[in-house]
Formats: structure tokens, C-alpha cells, sequence
């Protein structure tokens, strides 16, 4: 799990630091503060297009080598950003780090579901998905101390030889994970790829759009949301993410926990409010309700009580022979609906002549409406997973001597 983790703080850190970044190499290289969704958007897309090519590959390799070529090819993507002269640069780059950032996150998930059995995967799930809350603890102050000293392109460079340090420890400490290739048959790649489109997976990849795009018609903008309009300070920005990402990761520790003894569509509706309300006192309401601190920290919270239910959930639709490709069309289907949302946001938001974003609560309003329409797909998915759960566990009796 550990190993997992690292590749997943690399990861999550990757695409994390982009955002809270954005104020500084908007300004060094002439980019409006609205555009920043392009650039996020341009991770994300790159991201769903690799996805849904690696849902006809994947599953025919050792995990392990998978995920070691996805790492490098991070690290190279990566490097390119710290290089980058101008919009157009930038979003190249950020396109060829999404390439192989989508498949590393989709192969991190077969793994664990390769690994772990179903009554336990939900903490595996909340102790893996906490290099989302470590990275915000220490990667992303870090990022941000580094780049206020050093200068924006600073936080790029040490990700990427982080990455290339990770990719080598993944290929000392994993062992070969080829026990699906006995699994899958050849030639059949498109037949089985085209049977993870069937009724038991199409509200999951439902899901996973919805509550994607919920999430990042919002996230992409909050650094210069808060520093533009709340007039938070850029050098305690750090500081922001540090204790908002303490709560998360603490969160995310428990949460595995309660998804394993109650299920994940009744966390994850508790989840679902809390996010909605916070983004309303927060975003859509002006002045904010909260003080920046706090409004951080429990929007932190609420992302923890809804993705960690989820993303357990999601572990438990795809049959063995199916879980790398299921998690590479399900990335793809996050990715892209990531894109659209943070694209959405750049098209819906102006920045103001002095400074700051405007028509914020639009953007708000646009992501409770779309986090609290995930509700009933929730507990929709949960039913008919427990019920074929059943069904297989019936089969399994009856054919047992």
C-alpha cells in the first residue's frame, strides 16, 4: 500500500499543484486569470482520451511494468510544463502529463482490487486515496514555497524527478501482478472491452461523470477566488492547503472505515450535503458566510465523505479479467468530465479589470445542483452491486459439491 500510495501523491500532487499555482505563472507568462480552466482542463481531457485507449491494452500486461511506463511518461510530461513559454505551451504539456497521469491512477486501482478483498478494500481505498490529503498537507506547501522562492517552474522540476524517483521504487518493491492475464483471452479485445458497457457499469460511469464535473467547475478556480476576491494572502496560501489537506487526510482515514461497516451510498449521501453546503456558504453566497480557513477546510471534509464511498463502490463493478479496463474507461469518463467542467467554468467566469473573478455563484450554484443529482445514482449502483454480489455468491453454493 505504501508503494501505491507514493505513486498516488506524485499523481494527485502532478495535477493538484497546477491550480494553486495558477495566479503565479498566469502572470510571468501573460495568461488571464479565467483561462486557468483551459490549462486544468487540458490535464483532464488528455487524461480521458488515454483512458479510453488503454481500456483495450491494460489488462493484457503485468500491472507492474504498466505502471512504471505510465510514471516515466508522467516525469517527461511534467519536465515540459517547467519549460513552457505561454498558454499554448503550457496546455501541450499539461496534455502529454495527462497521457500517462490517467492510466498511473486507473492501474493504482486494478491493483488494489487485484490484492484486496472486497470487506476490506474500502480502508485500502481511504488509506491509498489519503495521498490526496498528503500531498495537500506537504506537496502542495511545499510547491508553493518553492515557487515563491524559486520561482513557478521550481515546483514542476522537483515533481518530476520525484516521479522518476517513484517509478523506480515501483519497479523494485512490486512484484509481477500478472494473475488477470490467465484471465483474458486473445483477440477479444474489443468484445471484452464493449461488455464493460452493460447495464451493471453504465450508472457507475454515470456516477463517475456527475460527480466529477461537481467537483471541478469549482476546484480549478478557488486559489485565485480566494486571493483575488477574499483577499487571502498569497504567502499564507500555503498554510491554507496545509491544514485543509490535515483535516482531509485524517478524514479519509475514518471514512474508509465507516464505508466498510455501513456501505458507501449512505456515507457518501452525508458526503454529498455537506460539499453542497459548504460551496454554497462559500461560493455562492457573497461575502462568504465562513472565513476562508475554515470554508477550506470543510470543503476538504465534505470531498473526503463523498469520494472515498465512491471510488469503494466503484472497485466492486468490474469482474477480475475486467478491473484494469473498467478503471481505465472509468477514468476516462472522470477525466473527461473534468475537462467539460473546468472548461464550463472558464466560459462561465470573466475576470474583472482590477482584478478578480466574477459570476463565481453561477459556477456554484451549477456544481450543488449537479453533486446532490449523484444522490440517488449512488445508492442506484450500490443495490444492484450488493444484488449481484448475492446472485454470484448463490451461484457459488449451488455449485459447490
Amino acid at each position: 500500500m505504501f508503494c501505491l500510495g507514493a505513486v498516488q501523491f506524485v499523481n494527485v500532487l502532478d495535477f493538484m499543484m497546477v491550480m494553486p499555482l495558477g495566479p503565479d505563472f498566469a502572470k510571468d507568462l501573460g495568461i488571464p486569470l479565467s483561462h486557468l480552466g483551459y490549462i486544468g482542463g487540458a490535464y483532464t481531457a488528455s487524461a480521458s482520451v488515454a483512458g479510453v485507449a488503454g481500456a483495450f491494452f491494460l489488462d493484457r500486461f503485468d500491472r507492474r511494468q504498466a505502471l512504471v511506463v505510465a510514471l516515466l511518461g508522467l516525469f517527461v510530461g511534467t519536465l515540459a510544463g517547467a519549460a513552457s513559454t505561454g498558454l499554448y505551451s503550457l496546455v501541450a504539456a499539461r496534455v502529454l502529463a495527462g497521457m500517462f497521469g490517467g492510466p498511473a491512477t486507473s492501474l493504482s486501482y486494478s491493483i488494489i482490487a487485484d490484492v484486496v478483498p472486497n470487506e476490506r478494500r474500502g480502508r485500502a481505498m481511504g488509506a491509498v486515496m489519503g495521498a490526496f490529503a498528503v500531498s495537500s498537507v506537504f506537496g502542495v506547501p511545499a510547491g508553493l514555497e518553492l515557487a515563491r522562492h524559486g520561482g513557478w517552474r521550481t515546483p514542476f522540476i522537483g515533481v518530476a524527478i520525484l516521479g522518476a524517483i517513484v517509478a523506480v521504487l515501483s519497479y523494485r518493491a512490486l512484484p509481477p501482478i500478472r494473475a488477470h492475464l490467465a484471465r483474458v483471452r486473445p483477440r477479444e479485445t474489443w468484445k471484452e472491452t464493449r461488455a464493460l458497457f452493460r447495464a451493471d457499469v453504465g450508472g457507475a460511469l454515470v456516477l463517475t461523470f456527475v460527480q466529477m464535473m461537481a467537483s471541478f467547475v469549482v476546484v480549478p478556480n478557488i486559489s485565485s477566488y480566494v486571493q483575488d476576491n477574499l483577499g487571502y494572502p498569497r504567502d499564507r496560501l500555503g498554510l491554507l492547503y496545509m491544514v485543509g489537506g490535515s483535516v482531509s487526510f485524517v478524514a479519509m482515514r475514518y471514512v474508509g472505515r465507516l464505508v466498510d461497516r455501513f456501505g458507501s451510498a449512505p456515507i457518501g449521501t452525508f458526503g454529498a450535503i455537506l460539499v453542497s453546503s459548504v460551496t454554497w456558504a462559500g461560493f455562492a453566497v457573497y461575502p462568504p458566510l465562513i472565513g476562508v480557513l475554515p470554508l477550506f477546510c470543510a470543503f476538504m471534509l465534505g470531498v473526503a465523505f463523498r469520494n472515498v464511498p465512491f471510488n469503494t463502490l466503484a472497485t466492486k463493478v468490474p469482474r477480475a479479467e475486467e478491473r484494469a479496463r473498467f478503471s481505465s474507461v472509468q477514468s476516462a469518463v472522470q477525466h473527461f468530465a473534468a475537462a467539460i467542467g473546468a472548461f464550463a467554468a472558464a466560459q462561465m467566469l470573466t475576470e474583472r479589470p482590477g482584478g478578480g473573478l466574477d459570476h463565481m455563484p453561477r459556477v456554484a450554484w451549477l456544481s450543488i445542483v449537479l453533486a446532490m443529482s449523484a444522490v440517488p445514482l449512488l445508492w442506484l449502483v450500490e443495490r444492484r452491486v450488493r444484488r449481484d454480489a448475492s446472485g454470484a455468491d448463490a451461484g457459488h453454493a449451488m455449485r459447490a459439491p
